[in-house]
């Protein structure tokens, strides 16, 4: 991984800019770039997601006659080595694809293309995302202050390198060089991982006793949510990734069995002393954690949660945001779990560590019902 260069020195991206794949990556993509007054062409297989975007304001259909600056490709890990090398043989254009694996595309188009149209392309991946998929899901902040992995190749152009770090600025997210590989072996870690574990639970779900689920609260919502995704889609990027997945597979097996141990091994009076090799592994937790960057990738800084009721009716939640801040807090973080019992929602507002009793006083002085 490199730190990126004088940002100033950077092309600037005038357009047009031509978006393979009207998804939601590449539609928020397109908004971006149509609210920057940059051209915008549309092209995608489904022809409803191009009239969508479109009407979202996303830009037009392509034309035979246009002549991009750069070309996205934004479509599924399958079809992405295809889409590159068309782009690359019909265009001029630099082009990147913002696919979840770098190194496998890479390899297959370079076995189709060469010289200087391989050149051209340089690969990028934004970490943004959600569990909802199409145009319809588009935003033109999607990718505001988050992590945007480009990917260049040894034969890259700087220019090229250049142009798609420019897209990436523009679009509000942070540009971070890897090479293909390691990019590979980062997102099996952080994002294709993760997503399996919230697989395999959300799995023990799906023929639970309904009398069980009624006691579903924040805390399984949040470990499980991602597995809503598109399985087919899934599929695509696990495949594309095998290798570097499996080997973390590998990892959690045998942390697997070790918490099985561990858990076989404690002692079944409530009362009694914790196994030291549980105590272990949950403290592995607290530190991976702990590992994970802060607001814009700066260190993590405590935090605590602060819990308010909040009435389930219109305006409520906009007036506790209002009175946070009227008090002066920031809020980091917010998750909101509905009562099945009550016409409340249970509200958590994550703060810096210091401002949570500040927070909690000042609360319950405008009528707030709090829980410490």
């Amino acid at each position: 991984m490199t730190d990126l260069g004088d940002e100033a020195a950077l092309p600037a991206l005038v357009g047009p800019v031509e978006v393979v794949g009207a998804g939601l990556i590449g539609t928020s993509i397109a908004l971006v770039c149509a609210r920057l007054g940059i051209e915008v062409v549309l092209r995608d297989t489904a022809e409803e997601n191009v009239r969508t975007a479109h009407g979202l304001g996303a830009g037009r259909p392509v034309r035979p006659e246009d002549r991009p600056q750069l070309v996205v490709v934004a479509v599924p890990p399958a079809a992405i080595a295809d889409a590159i090398v068309d782009a690359l043989q019909r265009t001029d254009a630099v082009v990147t694809d913002v696919g979840s694996v770098k190194a496998a595309p890479l390899t297959a188009v370079a076995a189709r293309v060469a010289g200087a149209d391989l050149a051209r392309y340089v690969g990028s991946h934004p970490m943004a995302g959600s569990e909802r998929s199409g145009p319809l899901a588009a935003s033109a902040a999607l990718f505001d202050g988050r992590p945007w992995a480009v990917t260049p190749h040894l034969d890259a152009r700087p220019d090229a390198v250049g142009l798609v770090e420019t897209l990436v600025l523009e679009c509000g997210a942070a540009p971070i060089r890897m090479e293909p590989a390691e990019h590979d072996r980062a997102v099996a870690r952080i994002s294709h991982l993760p997503h399996l574990a919230a697989v395999l639970v959300a799995g023990r779900l799906a023929a639970a006793p309904a009398e069980h689920l009624a006691l579903s609260g924040q805390g399984v919502r949040d470990v499980t949510r991602v597995a809503a995704s598109d399985p087919g889609l899934w599929q695509q990027i696990l495949e594309a990734n095998s290798e570097a997945v499996l080997d973390l597979l590998a990892e959690v097996r045998a942390d697997l069995d070790d918490l099985m141990s561990a858990v076989s091994a404690a002692p079944t009076a409530p009362s009694g002393p914790s196994a030291p090799g549980l105590v272990e592994i949950l403290t592995r937790g607290n530190a991976g954690t702990a590992a994970i960057p802060g607001k814009h990738g700066g260190p993590a800084r405590p935090t605590r949660s602060v819990f308010v009721a909040v009435p389930d009716h219109p305006g409520e939640l906009a007036r506790l945001f209002g009175d946070a801040g009227e008090i002066g807090v920031n809020i980091e973080d917010v998750h909101i779990d509905h009562d099945p019992g009550r016409p409340v929602g249970l509200t958590e507002l994550v703060v810096d560590r210091g401002s949570a009793e500040q927070l909690l006083a000042a609360l319950e002085s405008r009528g707030w019902t709090t829980h410490r």
